[in-house]
């Protein structure tokens, strides 16, 4: 193999990172080799190899953002050096690559062709991993639905599965997060500069896109350009849309026997993705591991990067290399916030049961005994408070599962001073208070127009008054107009509750992602409903049209009932 000399961009960034492991070769690199796609599209192609004689195993990287920072030196440099081939490749349409980028759509077929290529080449010795973040997370599920047999494990980080659930989970659109993958997708295959300006002109211009009427096309503004995807999978609610059939990879994991490791954080956009692939790769008896950060998607490749790469390495040796000293002796390890401490478990969740705790007029938030079933569902129900939501005056976003820099454990108290957010509060805690595993709110709502979404938000109030979220889930209610029966978007176990028509309370359990969260003594739990979170989540018009198209914009009384409850999992340990 002929050699040059690393980028020095690579080497620069590689010597900036504390605690790595130990290099174990000089890493060695091959640019701008061409693989045919799968339509025969040139797919440009970098390799990495220890400089060392033997045979060493490969790794795929398959990315639509370039072959540049961050990926040359986080997985080409540094796994070379680590004793792997390293095959970064860009996806089509993509970072010089041939053909047409359409998302989701080539991945499947562009790996499959990519590993007969790699069966050509002499230093292949047969034995393949792959690795990768986010969308090349998603162009390894995509490898996965027919894993060739020289695939051995994947090393899954932050990454996706369904992209319509990233877009539009909860019946909501996730509009801050669909811009800036956008502007990730279209960029940063450019390089850094391109990247940060592009960055930087959505972060200027995304308050005046996220209140344009309509809302439909005011992306091109900060974006530079129009995107026919982007507009598919804006105008595209529906899971059950045509734009989505075949997209969502998640039967991948229902039937995989390679060996995967996952990773993710507590606040990264992707966690209930990740947090549902390693449950059905669980159910479906396949090897997995999951490490779960205090990491954003971002952070997650910044602060958490030695841990980051120490489960990857790890997972890597044991599955490739037949050295599993390495590996933890329990499936999960998970940073528990409030203690700010790892801990291992046999497995995730720990424990289905759950503590029901019921807000209260005058704002107090008081629990049940725990259960090993969700509480009942009430036989009749009656206003407790209420506020108003402005669609001119939108509630706004505080930090939270975002793709920017912004994500992330937040200070609530603006937020939670505002006229349209409702919170009810705990007493001091006297003991501490685990809280491990999904956590959800069963909600009795109704509204005077019959059409709204709701955020509702777990935080932890410390002893000075300080509320931080901790974790939430959005939903969108949107009536028929049938006394008591509402159609609801992104939630389960919803019931009509006799009513009139626009007005009939109707009860909704709203998944609220997941936590391992320690409520110190002296803390308390507090609980926010709101009728939305701007502009992470496109503004509800309160009249029923689509967000997209919306010029008429109306607000809305939103009314929640007794029996309302916050349901918190209660097998802490």
């Amino acid at each position: 193999m002929t050699s040059r000399k690393l980028p020095l961009v690579a080497r620069m960034m590689r010597a900036s990172w504390r605690r790595m492991p130990v290099k174990r070769h000089d890493a060695g690199w091959e640019p701008g080799l061409v693989v045919p796609a799968a339509d025969g599209s040139p797919l440009v192609t970098d390799h990495y190899f220890p400089r060392a004689e033997g045979d060493f195993p490969t790794l795929l990287v398959r990315s639509p953002y370039g072959r540049g920072l961050p990926w040359s030196p986080m997985y080409g440099v540094l796994f070379a050096e680590q004793g792997f081939h390293v095959v970064l490749q860009s996806c089509r349409g993509t970072g010089g690559s041939g053909g047409r980028f359409e998302p989701w759509r080539n991945e499947p077929a562009d790996g499959r062709a990519t590993v007969s290529w790699l069966r050509e080449q002499p230093w292949f010795n047969g034995t393949l991993a792959t690795i990768g973040p986010s969308y090349l997370g998603y162009a390894q599920w995509a490898l996965a639905l027919d894993p060739p047999p020289e695939l051995k494990a994947m090393v899954i980080q932050v990454g996706l599965h369904d992209p319509h659930a990233f877009f539009h989970a909860g019946g909501v659109l996730h509009l801050e997060n669909a811009l800036a993958s956008a502007a990730g997708m279209t960029y940063q295959s450019r390089g850094t500069a391109s990247l940060v300006r592009a960055m930087l002109r959505l972060k200027r211009r995304l308050g005046e896109i996220a209140v344009a009427q309509p809302l439909r096309g005011s992306y091109v503004s900060a974006i530079g350009e129009e995107m026919a995807w982007l507009d598919d999978v804006l105008t595209c609610s529906d899971a059950d849309d045509p734009y989505w059939h075949g997209i969502d990879l998640g039967e991948a994991a229902d039937r995989l026997r390679v060996p995967t490791g996952l990773i993710t954080g507590w606040h990264d956009a992707l966690v209930d993705q990740t947090l549902q692939q390693y449950g059905r790769l669980r159910r479906a008896g396949c090897e997995t591991a999951l490490l779960v950060g205090p990491w954003t998607h971002t952070s997650a490749f910044q602060q958490g990067w030695p841990e980051v790469v120490a489960e990857s390495l790890a997972w890597l040796r044991a599955h490739l290399c037949a050295d599993p000293s390495g590996l933890r002796p329990t499936r999960a390890r998970v940073h528990v916030g409030g203690e700010n401490a790892w801990r291992d478990l046999d497995d995730w969740p720990l424990s289905p049961a759950t503590t029901a705790w019921f807000p209260t007029s005058d704002g107090h938030l008081v629990p049940q005994p725990p259960t090993g079933s969700a509480p009942q569902s009430p036989t009749g129900s009656t206003p407790l408070a209420s506020f108003r939501y402005d669609p001119a005056d939108p509630t706004p976003s505080v930090g939270g599962p975002l793709l920017s820099h912004a994500a992330g454990p937040r200070d609530n108290s603006a937020l939670e001073a505002r006229n349209d957010v409702l919170t009810f509060t705990g007493p001091p805690l006297a003991e501490p208070l685990d809280v491990l595993g999904p956590v959800s709110a069963r909600l009795i709502l109704s509204t005077d127009t019959g059409y709204t979404d709701v955020v509702t938000r777990l935080c932890d109030v410390d002893p000075q008054g300080r509320s931080t979220n901790v974790c939430e889930g959005p939903a969108r209610l949107r009536t028929t107009g049938i006394a008591g029966i509402a159609g609801i978007t992104g939630v389960t176990g919803t019931t009509g509750i006799a009513g009139t028509t626009g007005q009939a309370p109707t009860e909704l359990t709203v998944p609220m992602s997941s936590t391992a969260h320690r409520f110190r003594v002296g803390h308390r739990i507090r609980w926010q409903v709101s009728a939305g979170a701007h502009p992470r989540y496109a503004r509800n018009p309160g009249t029923g049209e689509s967000p997209l198209d919306a010029t008429h914009f109306t607000p809305v009384r939103v009314t929640l009932h007794t029996d309302s409850a916050l349901l918190l999992p209660s097998g802490g340990v």
